[in-house]
């Protein structure tokens, strides 16, 4: 009877463990969705808004800090004058070393849906922002990873 409560003890757990590291793996890929509205504002999964389009191709964080620029040849630069990858005029974004990070299917009239390689949806942008689309979204989703870097950095400083 003890080894029974203790196996089924240890299977609760396994099940409580393995439910809550799911709906973490879940929950995390929301923070990543992005949506560019029709005036160029830059938003969050939960509507908050990161940053904003100007009508010179500069995208600008709530603060009017410049983040980055797209350049005639589609180059993504940022403010510190670093090539960060390159927007096609399809709104596709590739990296550096040339290959696709992400890519935009047209949803109708108005509006594009971001893709990674596999097909998965990261966000959506009007057409009149296609080329900032993707390369927005990887802006915001690497700001995003730095920022958890660093917090968890010094929290383990705090531990120490």
């Amino acid at each position: 009877m003890k080894k029974l409560k203790h196996l089924l003890t240890v299977a609760a757990i396994i099940v409580f463990a393995a439910g809550a590291f799911a709906q973490k793996a879940k929950d995390s890929t929301k923070y990543n969705f992005i949506t560019i509205d029709g005036k160029g504002g830059i938003h969050n999964h939960a509507g908050t808004k990161l940053g904003y389009i100007t009508k010179d191709n500069i995208v600008n964080d709530n603060q009017g800090h410049k983040l980055y620029f797209i350049d005639r040849d589609g180059n993504v630069i940022d403010a510190k004058g670093n090539k960060l990858g390159k927007a096609a005029k399809n709104g596709n974004y590739y990296n550096n070393n040339g290959e696709e990070i992400l890519q935009l299917k047209n949803v109708d009239e108005a509006k594009c849906e971001i893709l990674d390689p596999k097909g998965h949806s990261w966000g959506y942008a009007h057409r009149n922002y296609k080329l900032h689309a993707c390369a927005a979204h990887c802006f915001f989703l690497e700001k995003k990873k730095l920022e958890e870097a660093k917090r968890d950095s010094l929290a383990k400083k705090g531990k120490s």
